[in-house]
């Protein structure tokens, strides 16, 4: 009876503890979508339910010519989806010779990659900045989506550990039979792949779509803006009092996040665990 009396208690904190944490992520997100509905643009409201619904603010953001939030939209979305691509290619290539072939210069490239690693990425930024100037790509996408896709290969630890989970014995059977590297990278390794590549595309495109910090550092004309950058322009510009209005650019922009962690959150799961684990 004991036992069942300590298990009972038990449970019930877990679901209490459950739900106070489903509480606190979720009202934050009903509370802005439900502003993007309410009439006004005040940022204060005793209701949590408007009395009334309206579509004004998510017209207003794509008919005000001083927005330029549809431009923003796809500058992001482009910005993003390049970024993905291209780290998700030099992430799986990079991670993936580390972890299979043995070359001179191996644990110290490791070595250089963990200790790069340790240390935020604010400290760079400054000799970032003078390199893309020398370069004459500041005030270009190029200049975030370069940076993006290198940057990411620094946290690509996890790749590493689901190829080193990967019996060689599959690369030796294929090699026996005359493959080349290249072909038991492609038809081998690949497919087995398939978690740990959504995982390194979700976790790329996510970063790229909200970074803030660097594309504000980098962007300076406003036809080149991301969405952080001219979300925060338009806060500045207002000074909180069209919170309405910013809420609406909140919910649009996290429209495509939330549909490929619906769509996606089987492999993510997967590939996450799976670079995680330990052969």
């Amino acid at each position: 009876m004991g036992r069942k009396t300590t298990t009972f208690v038990r449970l019930t904190l877990s679901y209490m503890v459950l739900i106070a944490i489903a509480v606190c992520a979720i009202y934050p997100a009903l509370w802005v979508l439900l502003s993007s509905l309410r009439p006004g643009t005040a940022l204060f409201s005793p209701k949590l339910i408007p009395d009334s619904f309206t579509l004004a603010h998510y017209k207003e953001l794509f008919t005000n010519p001083s927005f330029r939030y549809g431009v923003w939209y796809l500058n992001t979305l482009k910005i993003a989806t390049l970024t993905m691509i291209f780290s998700t290619i030099l992430t799986t290539l990079s991670m993936y010779a580390l972890s299979r072939f043995r070359f001179r210069g191996r644990k110290n490239t490791l070595t250089v990659m963990l200790v790069l690693g340790m240390f935020p990425g604010f400290m760079s930024m400054i000799a970032i900045f003078i390199f893309l100037l020398q370069l004459n790509l500041l005030d270009t996408h190029a200049a975030l989506i370069l940076v993006y896709s290198a940057g990411s290969v620094l946290g690509g630890f996890v790749v590493k550990g689901f190829y080193d989970t990967i019996p060689r014995s599959l690369d030796e059977a294929a090699r026996i039979d005359g493959a080349t590297h290249t072909q038991v990278f492609i038809k081998i390794m690949l497919p087995l792949s398939r978690p740990m590549l959504t995982y390194v595309a979700l976790t790329t495109f996510t970063g790229a779509w909200v970074d803030f910090i660097f594309a504000r550092l980098v962007l300076r004309s406003k036809e080149n803006w991301t969405l952080a950058v001219g979300m925060w322009d338009l806060v500045n510009s207002y000074q909180n009092s069209n919170f309405t209005l910013f809420a609406a650019g909140a919910v649009l922009i996290a429209i495509p996040i939330t549909l490929l962690f619906v769509f996606l959150q089987k492999f993510l799961v997967q590939g996450l665990t799976s670079g995680a684990s330990k052969g």
